[in-house]
């Protein structure tokens, strides 16, 4: 086995009128939101399938499917805090994360550094290791038309024995 393992996770929603907009665990002001069986909030469900996927652990929705009412509505902080206990139980730390956002509205960078070290925090690692940006789609397809927004993630992981962890 290798000690360090990459992953990569996408997550989309539809952005609907009247939602909450949760993005990497904070809730951003907006008159639109991501709607979905939890909270929505693509950026963990991306960094959750990241990390699922670069330990061969399947994905989020093995994990937590969207037909179990134990998840509706649920804080995704708390699908993203199960998942590193889940790494972890396998002998796996995080090295690093890194997440682009796409979307048209609203801009993010006044939210960046606050998403940053709460996803760090969920996370148990420093606020360095998480990397955040944001993208439009340029006005094409769905994201442009703001429809909908988008996340993708990659992760990168480690052996705890690696280190002499």
């Amino acid at each position: 086995m290798q000690p360090f393992r990459i992953g990569f996770g996408f997550d989309v929603h539809q952005l609907r009128d009247g939602h909450p907009f949760w993005l990497a665990g904070i809730q951003v002001p907006h008159f639109q939101g991501a709607y979905g069986h939890s909270d929505a909030d693509v950026v963990i469900h991306a960094i959750c399938d990241a990390l699922l996927g670069a330990a061969a652990l399947g994905d989020i929705g093995k994990h937590f499917p969207d037909t179990d009412m134990q998840f509706k509505g649920i804080d995704s902080k708390i699908l993203l805090k199960k998942v590193v206990e889940l790494l972890g139980q396998h002998h796996y730390q995080i090295g690093n994360i890194d997440v682009t956002l796409v979307l048209e509205k609203p801009k993010i960078k006044p939210f960046i550094d606050q998403m940053q070290s709460t996803l760090a925090q969920v996370m148990g690692v420093q606020n360095d290791q998480v990397s955040l940006k944001a993208t439009t789609n340029e006005k094409m397809g769905f994201v442009g038309r703001e429809e909908g927004v988008a996340a993708h993630a990659v992760a990168l992981i480690y052996k705890n024995n690696l280190l002499g962890i």
